[in-house]
């Protein structure tokens, strides 16, 4: 993904960083304009952008509605070019940034649509007229905002889910990894470096891929089966199934061992819990994880 964020937002980044020090570097993420109310199971939020109400916030379990016992995480690397999605049940598909390419020729109707990269929406805001009007977005913070920038009226009656990273929460401080651990709903690697929430819609660990929070969000409906298609991560490097000839960038390689260490834990955690984690591109980091491969979708299978 090249970097399209506009000047101005890298000078607002830097200037929040050097005002409001470390532990509140992130109010970057909703300056200026942003205000946003949570939302709770009994009550709707709401998105406020330079005053004006222009959307609402829904908690997950209200906004996903399964209607199968697998939900798929369908990524935008290089392999999914060998996948045939439509092979997938209906309304079981989290499309992943530019996966969105996929709709509507080959997925319908996306379980959910998951975008934490504010760069995606300047650089590719025209992909978020594929996403159908009732389709829940897990958007974060910086996405909210830079979409409220591009084009405010597009939150309008949408099902959007917050994306909150759980080390720097919306409206709060940095949080440490003591402060983490107090919780009941966190667990955290012995080093510290990695973690996973339970409860998605009070927080999620980030960590250089938004497949990582989408797996978080997939974990907590409990389904029999999380598959991932085209969730490649070895080969970051390579231009994504929809950028023919161009030069791809992404941090992704850079941080493969965290990625892979956020999904190491909660792989374990699905074990627990009795559900399924499959893996269905050849060339994916995740077989390193035990994940294995699986050739359902390959088109190479007729059968």
């Amino acid at each position: 993904m090249r970097s399209n964020r506009p000047l101005s937002r890298s000078l607002i980044k830097l200037a929040v960083r050097l005002v409001a020090g470390k532990s509140r570097a992130h109010v970057q993420d909703w300056f200026p304009g942003l205000r946003l109310v949570a939302a709770t199971p009994q009550a709707r939020g709401a998105i406020y952008y330079r005053g004006q109400r222009v959307g609402d916030l829904i908690c997950s379990a209200q906004a996903v509605q399964m209607t199968g016992n697998t939900i798929y995480i369908v990524g935008s690397g290089p392999s999914i070019e060998d996948c045939d999605v439509t092979r997938a049940e209906p309304n079981s598909c989290v499309l992943l940034n530019g996966a969105l390419h996929l709709v509507p020729d080959h997925i319908g109707k996306p379980l959910a649509v998951a975008i934490e990269d504010e760069r995606f929406v300047w650089s590719h805001f025209d992909l978020f007229e594929r996403i159908p009007a009732d389709c829940p977005c897990l958007f974060s913070v910086s996405v909210i905002r830079a979409i409220c920038e591009r084009d405010r009226r597009w939150l309008q009656g949408r099902p959007v889910t917050l994306i909150d990273d759980i080390r720097k929460p919306y409206g709060r401080a940095r949080q440490g990894s003591a402060d983490l651990s107090m919780l009941s709903h966190v667990r955290l690697s012995a080093d510290g470096t990695a973690g996973l929430s339970t409860m998605p819609d009070a927080g999620v660990f980030q960590g250089g891929s938004v497949v990582i929070s989408a797996t978080q969000f997939a974990l907590s409906f409990r389904p029999k089966t999380i598959g991932y298609l085209g969730v490649d991560i070895s080969n970051a490097d390579e231009a994504r199934f929809y950028e023919k000839g161009e030069q791809a960038y992404s941090g992704v390689r850079k941080g493969q061992e965290r990625i892979l260490s956020h999904l190491e834990m909660a792989r374990e955690f699905a074990l627990e819990q009795g559900i399924e984690m499959v893996n269905y591109s050849p060339v994916s980091a995740l077989k390193t994880l035990g994940f294995g491969y699986s050739d359902t979708f390959s088109r190479q299978k007729t059968n």
